[in-house]
């Protein structure tokens, strides 16, 4: 039986073929970068307060695309991720909470499958017994592992627990973890609303494309988790990863109050640097002249308090 495979908006291919991928290697071969900047984590994590609040609308920065959030009493992870190597990438920080310490967890959002978004021995070890929403096609993965709490959702599926609606939002991604399974499952972010609480938008993984606009047309955005990393050569990645330009715009185009920036500083997936990924980003907020304070910067293992910028 012929396997499903899924498309992009406009059916855009993000696949780069093996000759692309040999230029890019010949490429990096020539580059020197600097790594000496390392994102800085947060002296004293809020463990104690994150173990308790069940009250307090909160989002920390784990590191690269893991946030812990808390809204209406959900403790919540987006693609949990604390492997200290995934394949020849070394972890270059610490995550800001060690995997012991966080609560026990309610709903896992996953936007991809791809090793530095879904990984498997963090899911094993994650505590309490969340319920998993993840992108069509990618249940049979948590079931072949003995996880039965999962549910999968197309673009647009919504899902709603306590007082919070869950929905699945397009992307400009791809899919992959062996040889045989290319756009087997789907991508996508994913958007969290209540009633007076902060609504949330994690993009996951995607490169610039409408349905950002489309998103911000079907959603009053409080936050968006932007992605700004792993974009160097943009000739090569620029059709499934933003660049921190490509992601201002995206953020302007999501009509979001704030701007929270993902995807970058843990691992070296790119020849982007974290410290490169962050001076682009300010630049160009600077250059499109966008209040600073809409852009916030956390530490890792920082717990931000959130408002919705409806009861402000």
């Amino acid at each position: 039986m012929k396997k499903k495979r899924f498309k992009n908006q406009d059916n855009i291919q993000v696949n780069n073929s093996w000759r692309d991928l040999l230029l890019w290697f010949k490429e990096r071969m020539k580059k020197q970068k600097d790594m000496s900047f390392q994102v800085p984590l947060v002296d004293k994590p809020e463990i104690t307060n994150l173990q308790t609040n069940r009250t307090e609308p909160t989002i920390t920065w784990i590191g690269h695309c893991t946030f812990l959030i808390q809204l209406n009493g959900l403790n919540m992870i987006t693609d949990p991720v604390w492997a200290k190597q995934l394949f020849t990438y070394k972890r270059l920080t610490q995550p800001g909470i060690p995997l012991a310490d966080i609560p026990p967890i309610d709903v896992v959002l996953i936007s991809h499958s791809h090793y530095d978004h879904l990984h498997q021995q963090t899911i094993y070890q994650l505590p309490g017994n969340p319920l998993f929403l993840v992108p069509a096609g990618l249940g049979k993965w948590f079931t072949k592992r003995g996880i039965e709490h999962v549910a999968e959702f197309s673009w647009w599926g919504s899902f709603r627990l306590k007082d919070l609606v869950f929905t699945f939002v397009p992307a400009q991604h791809w899919t992959k973890r062996t040889l045989f399974d290319t756009n087997t499952s789907h991508w996508g972010g994913w958007v969290i609303e209540g009633e007076r609480v902060p609504s949330i938008y994690f993009v996951g993984d995607s490169g610039y494309f409408r349905g950002f606009a489309e998103i911000g047309e079907r959603f009053k955005l409080d936050y968006a988790l932007m992605p700004i990393g792993a974009y160097e050569p943009e000739w090569f990645m620029h059709r499934q990863h933003v660049s921190p330009e490509e992601a201002v715009q995206a953020f302007l185009d999501t009509r979001a109050t704030y701007m929270i920036p993902t995807h970058y500083g843990a691992f070296m997936l790119a020849d982007d640097t974290p410290e490169e990924a962050l001076n682009r980003l300010f630049n160009e907020w600077e250059r499109r002249n966008i209040n600073k304070d809409k852009l916030y910067i956390p530490k890792l293992g920082q717990t931000l308090s959130l408002k919705a910028s409806s009861l402000t």
